[in-house]
Parts: structure tokens; sequence; C-alpha cells
């Protein structure tokens, strides 16, 4: 039996990937003043950004108990094997909320195969995962297979992040007013990763646009020496910013000759917090072997 894999939209897949390798998506909430949103559903990641700039703020969600219990119900109904990859728990309630959904469903559904994973990472560098995953189950990779796989990717993807207004990250409450107001003043464009906790950490501030490219391939560099580069599926995602993220690929394609990338605009539950003009890498820091 084929693994059905299923996912959030924290994982900013283009929707052409999700389509190919049959992954389902669970759609994070988005929540304008009162009004709420479904991330890629009924509300898009260029609404959001153009709202932004216009100074409007967005609040998100986690996928609520009630989501997760219709589906997890609909698959155990149809006696799906199934692997769920949730968004980050160091950045949201999500993937607890998915353990105690499906800890009440055991007793109504005793025969029901469905296998959690925490991610530990966001955007597309938890797209990564879900896009391995996906590619796994399609080649008809068994169950065990695909988790040996996620347990090393989980372990071993890197996140690489910048945004070009720390503004933004004021509104989502990682950083105060006076810094966001003095980095706003200077230009300063804060560089973050993705510890292995799976929570957001500054690494280090930069001056300048260009500053910030190069130094993001420094890190690169730095971090990604045993990971066999130029044979990886690198993953780019921005906000909205599609000119600086191909720039960034063709610096990488310069550097370390790759050329498998996923691009894609980052989506709106996870822009709501970074806002317009981010741009983030993922990549692995050791090489798979599959």
């Amino acid at each position: 039996m084929a693994i059905k894999i299923l996912t959030d939209s924290g994982c900013d897949l283009p929707k052409d990937i999700l389509e190919e390798y049959n992954i389902d998506l669970l759609p994070i909430i988005v929540i304008d003043d009162e009004k709420e949103y479904l991330d890629g559903k009924t509300i898009d990641p260029k609404e959001i950004y153009d709202n932004m700039r216009d100074g409007k703020s967005y609040k998100t969600a986690q996928i609520s108990p009630k989501m997760f219990q219709e589906k997890f119900e609909e698959l155990a109904k149809k006696g799906e094997s199934v692997i769920y990859v949730a968004f980050s728990s160091g950045l949201s309630g999500t993937y607890q909320t998915s353990l105690l959904v499906l800890d009440s469903l055991k007793d109504e559904y005793p025969n029901m195969d469905i296998h959690i994973v925490d991610s530990r990472s966001a955007s597309l560098g938890f797209g990564l995962l879900v896009y391995k995953a996906g590619k796994m189950a399609k080649e008809g990779r068994s169950k065990e297979e695909i988790l040996r796989m996620l347990d090393f990717y989980v372990n071993n993807i890197e996140h690489i992040f910048t945004v070009d207004d720390i503004e933004y990250l004021f509104r989502g409450g990682r950083v105060s007013r006076t810094k966001a107001f003095v980095g706003g003043l200077l230009n300063i464009k804060p560089i973050l990763d993705v510890p292995d906790d799976g929570t957001l950490r500054p690494l280090e501030k930069t001056r300048g646009r260009g500053k910030v490219l190069k130094r993001m391939l420094e890190i690169m560099d730095e971090r990604g020496g045993t990971g066999d580069l130029k044979n990886q599926t690198i993953g780019i995602s921005h906000g909205d910013d599609i000119e600086t993220a191909m720039k960034l690929k063709a610096m990488i394609e310069e550097k370390y000759g790759c050329t498998d990338f996923i691009i894609n605009t980052i989506g709106a539950a996870i822009g709501a917090h970074s806002g317009p003009g981010t741009l983030a890498l993922f990549f692995l820091n050791e090489k798979y072997e599959d």
C-alpha cells in the first residue's frame, strides 16, 4: 500500500509539487482583525504582503482540533497508511494538537495508521522534508524508509534567512520597538536560523541587502561543507521578492554548480510574521545516504 503524506501550509511548497506527489495540505489560520482566513485557500500571500506594506498587521492561529479530527477520520475510514509532517513544535502548537487529536480517536478507530512527525522546521526547510517524503511515497518506498529519511532531514536541515525590514519582526513580537527603530535607521538586516529545537535564533546583523546575500552564501559554505551541496535540492523562499531570490540562486549556481532548486513565495501564515522582502535559504549540512 502506498503511503499517504499529509502536511500543513507552513511548508510553503508550490502547488504543482503537492499535486504531483498527491500530498494533502491542512491550512494554518490567518487573522485580519476578527476575520479568519485559510492560508493558501481563502487568502493569497500577495494580498498579505501588499497590505503589510500599507501598514496592516496580521495574526495567525494553529490548525484547529476540529480540522485535524475531520481529516484523521477521513483517512482512517479509507484505511490509509499516513505520515503527517507537522510545522515545527518550536514555532506552533500544531504538532501537539495533532497528537492530542490522534490519541482521542484511537478507541473509535483502533486500526488507524497515522504517524506524526515534528519537522522542527519552517517554510521550505519544512517543505524539503515533505517533498522528499512525497517523492519516496510515489516510488513505493516503505513507511520505515520514509520515516528514516525524515529523521535525518529533521536533524540536518539548515535554515538561513533574513528580513528586509526589522519592523515586521517587531510587529510579530520578535524584537523590541527600540531595536526595530534603530535597525530601520541603520539599514540593519538581521540574519537568523532555526536551531535543533525548531525555534528562531538571531545569528548576526548586516548592513545592506547586498552584504546579506554574500553572508548567507558564506554561512552556507561553513555549514554545508559535508552535505554534497552540488547534488542537493536547494530551497529558496521569499516574501514577494522573486528578483532577489533568483539573484541568490544564481550566486549558489556559480559557487557550487547546483542545478536542483525549489523556489517559492513564503505563504500567508509565515509571511504574516516575517513580512515582505524576507529571503530564506535551506540545505542539508550532511549528505543523505539513501
